[in-house]
């Protein structure tokens, strides 16, 4: 058995109402992905809630992820790994996912870096509406 290293914990990267979206569609924070973070607005599509989603890693907002995360796959808890910083968002291809259906598909390459290593994340994901809203149900990782 192998010993885990404990990394120290860093705080999330302090993003203001203001400040430039995570997501990287060119508006606030407040008034793109914050506004679904809060709870004031719900993602009217599957590519808004999948971004809403990336901007959650970035400042770390575990409530969010499970709220948005569809019961039957949902993880009782969100990790954050402390050395892992989200730096860029790419949505390569979507299906479906509009306010006329009720399943869509999103494919996006996450950038991040690990302990200052750039590395990125591709990834399809699968989006269902549940009890009306979009929630995050499965993902096949494409790389």
């Amino acid at each position: 058995m192998s010993r885990r290293t404990s990394r120290p914990r860093v705080a999330a990267p302090r993003i203001t109402p203001a400040a430039p979206c995570p997501c990287g569609l060119p508006t606030t924070y407040g008034d793109c992905c914050g506004r679904f973070h809060s709870g004031t607005a719900a993602a009217p599509t599957c590519e808004a809630l999948m971004r809403s989603r990336y901007a959650a890693f970035v400042v770390q907002d575990a409530a969010y992820l499970l709220r948005t995360w569809h019961p039957e796959t949902r993880p009782p808890a969100v990790d954050f790994d402390p050395a892992l910083r989200w730096t860029g968002l790419e949505i390569l291809d979507t299906t479906e996912g509009s306010a006329f259906h009720t399943t869509g598909t999103v494919t996006f390459r996450a950038h991040y870096t690990d302990d200052g290593r750039p590395d990125s994340l591709h990834e399809k994901s699968r989006f269902t509406r549940h009890e009306g809203a979009w929630v995050y149900a499965t993902a096949v990782f494409v790389d």
